[in-house]
């Protein structure tokens, strides 16, 4: 039965809003005004429709002006919810209904509240997901109606919120890593232009009506002062139009390759960018493999995970030599971006049958590499941010220090 996104007004002059389950619009509008209320829209749910007007309308007008409903971790939440509800043998109407029930916000009520009308009328799950695009990737619906083709909804359902807190939890550990010396950065600089453009010249103020020649530091700084306070704002639209022009061009597909190879190449950085893109890698593959999705099928969609656009060029030529024959030990190995300890446990895999295995295996030591690899990265940077601070606002106290010296010591 299709679900119908409402706006209605009740006795009291009350605009309502929600979502029902009809067979057509006409007995949507017929069940509002059995309970009283004045139906004033009535449309078919989607997440993705849009009307002649150009705006977005049914579910998406309820889903808060086209904000995504689920964060990362409130969908790796709900698919966890749903895999134990599913696995303790109860029909996906029935999980979905319980889930609609017990939903934490409107739009989620009636984003779970359309799947169940579509799962109703007979559509699969998988592509009753695949209406709401912007909710559920395309790899989540793949993973989904493999599952369901082989009839392990449950299972595919559980592996699937494995790997989505797996992948939060990395992602929340590299951020973790980051967020320090980041904070220290922008306390860095915060410090230094206020020294720069506010201390500093007050003491030239002190020192204007001597004749005396003011040391080299204090020179330095106090025309790195005025350059501040004169065209500072200039500096700042000169960095903001740099940040913009780096943005448009990392859209062109041609210089984004050529960025993101550049990237791989870098020393501490690079090897961390590749083992984040190959640890998704291998795990996106594993899941999709233990669901009994196809391995060119899997391949492609692995390779659309991969942020890093030199890397998935790579995927995707790995992909062509898949297809026409080759082992996908051997077509990783070829490509030299990727990790060799993803071609060798895929080695491994197809050796012994346990190719899915074998690739969580090489995704596992890959995540826990790149952790290791952060962490240290963080440890290094604290004390060198530290330090730097340190140095840069021992020049501008030195550059403040020294004329009050020399006046001293001209005095005595």
């Amino acid at each position: 039965m299709p679900a119908y996104s409402f706006e209605a007004i009740d006795a009291s002059g009350q605009s309502r809003e929600g979502v029902l389950e009809a067979d057509t619009a006409r007995s949507a509008r017929s069940l509002l005004r059995a309970q009283a209320l004045i139906p004033l829209s009535v449309t078919p749910v989607g997440s993705d429709h849009i009307n002649g007007t150009g705006q977005r309308s049914g579910l998406s007008r309820w889903l808060g002006g086209g904000k995504r409903v689920f964060n990362s971790t409130g969908l790796a939440v709900w698919t966890r919810q749903l895999a134990g509800l599913v696995s303790s043998g109860l029909p996906l109407e029935r999980a979905l209904t319980a889930l609609t029930d017990e939903a934490e916000s409107e739009p989620q009520r009636n984003l779970v509240a359309s799947l169940r009308a579509e799962v109703n009328a007979g559509s699969p799950f998988a592509r009753a997901l695949s209406a709401h695009s912007r909710e559920f990737s395309p790899i989540y619906t793949a993973v989904i109606g493999a599952g369901e083709q082989s009839g392990n909804l449950g299972l595919v359902l559980d592996r699937l919120a494995d790997d989505l807190e797996e992948r939060q939890a990395l992602q929340q550990k590299l951020i973790g890593a980051a967020l320090y010396p980041a904070i220290v950065t922008l306390v860095a600089i915060v410090i230094v232009i206020f020294l720069v453009s506010y201390v500093v010249p007050q003491v030239a103020q002190v020192f204007a009506g001597t004749k005396r020649s003011l040391p080299f530091l204090t020179t330095v700084m106090l025309s790195l002062s005025a350059g501040v306070r004169n065209y500072g704002w200039w500096m700042l639209g000169g960095v903001v139009l740099v940040a913009i022009g780096v943005r448009l061009a990392l859209a062109q597909e041609a210089f984004r390759l050529k960025f993101d190879a550049a990237w791989l190449k870098l020393p501490l950085v690079g090897k961390l960018a590749r083992g984040y893109n190959a640890a998704r890698f291998a795990s996106t593959l594993a899941m999709l493999a233990t669901a009994g999705v196809p391995i060119l099928r899997a391949l492609q969609a692995a390779s659309e995970t991969l942020g890093n656009r030199a890397m998935r060029a790579d995927a995707l030529d790995a992909l062509v030599l898949v297809r026409e024959g080759a082992p996908l030990a051997s077509a990783l190995a070829q490509k030299k971006r990727f990790p060799g300890l993803v071609s060798m446990f895929a080695r491994l895999g197809e050796q012994t049958g346990t190719l899915p295995l074998m690739l969580q295996r090489a995704a596992n030591q890959l995540g826990a590499e790149v952790q290791r690899r952060a962490m240290h990265l963080a440890t290094i940077l604290e004390p060198l941010l530290i330090v730097a601070m340190g140095g840069v606002v021992m020049l501008i106290v030195l550059a403040v220090m020294l004329p009050i010296i020399q006046l001293n010591q001209f005095v005595k």
